[in-house]
């Protein structure tokens, strides 16, 4: 009989690797998602810096976005998916939209994002 224990066997990696690769290649299948999301941000946080609130149209707003979305090659959301609207004298842009991203054959996962900016008057 053996005294001491000599190390971990091969059904014991097993069992503790399968569930770190899986988590891995998750977040491998989710950051193309996050990174799209991260220029959705960055291209709403661009035009708040670029079109003024007292002169601003929705119209403009969409115009804007969609201009800047099609330099950075963003397909998804589209400009008719994100909601432009005036609240108190103040245009807000809100970008509310679901991306998934395929696990395992018909598995995916699903990611909710919502980025709300208000745009800035001239005085701010």
């Amino acid at each position: 009989m053996r005294r001491h224990q000599r190390g971990i066997t091969t059904l014991g990696w097993l069992i503790l690797l399968i569930p770190v690769a899986i988590v891995f290649y998750a977040g491998v299948r989710l950051t193309p998602v996050y990174l799209n999301y991260m220029k959705v941000t960055h291209t709403l946080e661009q035009v708040v810096g670029e079109v003024p609130n007292e002169t601003a149209t929705a119209d403009g707003i969409r115009n804007t976005i969609g201009k800047h979305f099609d330099i950075d090659s963003l397909d998804y959301p589209d400009v008719k998916d994100l909601k432009v609207t005036r609240v108190n004298s103040v245009w807000q842009i809100e970008a509310n939209y679901d991306d998934q991203a395929p696990l395992f054959a018909n598995i995916f996962i699903l990611v909710t994002f919502d980025k709300v900016v208000h745009l800035k008057s001239s005085g701010d």
